[in-house]
C-alpha cells in the first residue's frame, strides 16, 4: 500500500451495509487522500453493539510516544502483534477505513506514474487499521499492509525496484 488511496462511496449507502451506526454523512468524495489529514472509519467497541463511524488523524503516534516520535502511516502485519509500538493496538483498537482504491507510483523516465489499484468489480474495499488515542485525545492510526500479491505486485514490487534503483 502507498501513501494515497480515493474514498468516493456515499456513507449512508456503507453504513446501510455495515449495518453502522453513521454520526454524520461521511466526508465528501476524494479521489486522491493523502496521510497527514484527518480520515473517516469504523470501529466496534462492543461485539454486540453495531459499528459507529468516526474520524481518525491518518498518522498512528499513541499518546505515551510524546514529542517527535514516528508517526507510521502503514503498519506490516507480519510485526504489528509483536512491535511494542503497535502490540496494544493491534490487541484491542482495530477499526475499517473504507475506500475504493489506492495508488501505486513507478519511476519512469519522465517522472512518476501512477496506478490506481481498485477491485474488479469496483465494489468498495476497507482497510484493516489499528488506532490509538493521541496526546490531543483525539484517535490515530494506521493502516495494516503485506506483501503485495497478484496484480498488486506487478506495481508495487517494480515501484520498490526503482525505489532501491535511485541514487
Amino acid at each position: 500500500m502507498s501513501g494515497r488511496f480515493a474514498s468516493f462511496i456515499a456513507y449512508p449507502e456503507l453504513a446501510r451495509r455495515l449495518d453502522a451506526v453513521v454520526a454524520e454523512e461521511g466526508p465528501p468524495p476524494c479521489y486522491n487522500i493523502p496521510p497527514g489529514i484527518w480520515i473517516s472509519g469504523y470501529r466496534q467497541v462492543a461485539h454486540d453493539a453495531p459499528p459507529e463511524q468516526l474520524d481518525f488523524w491518518w498518522g498512528y503516534r499513541p499518546k505515551w510516544a510524546k514529542g517527535k516520535a514516528a508517526q507510521p502511516i502503514n503498519a506490516r502485519v507480519e510485526t504489528v502483534a509483536t512491535s511494542g509500538y503497535f502490540k496494544h493496538a493491534f490487541a484491542r483498537q482495530r477499526c475499517l477505513i473504507p475506500a475504493d482504491g489506492w495508488f501505486e507510483w513507478l519511476a519512469t523516465q519522465t517522472g512518476k506514474q501512477p496506478h490506481y489499484l481498485t477491485r474488479t468489480d469496483r465494489e468498495p474495499i476497507a482497510f484493516a487499521d489499528i488506532y490509538a488515542e493521541r496526546e490531543d485525545g483525539s484517535l490515530g492510526c494506521a493502516i495494516l499492509t503485506e506483501p503485495a500479491r497478484g496484480t498488486a505486485a506487478e506495481v508495487h514490487d517494480h515501484a520498490a525496484d526503482s525505489r532501491r534503483r535511485q541514487p
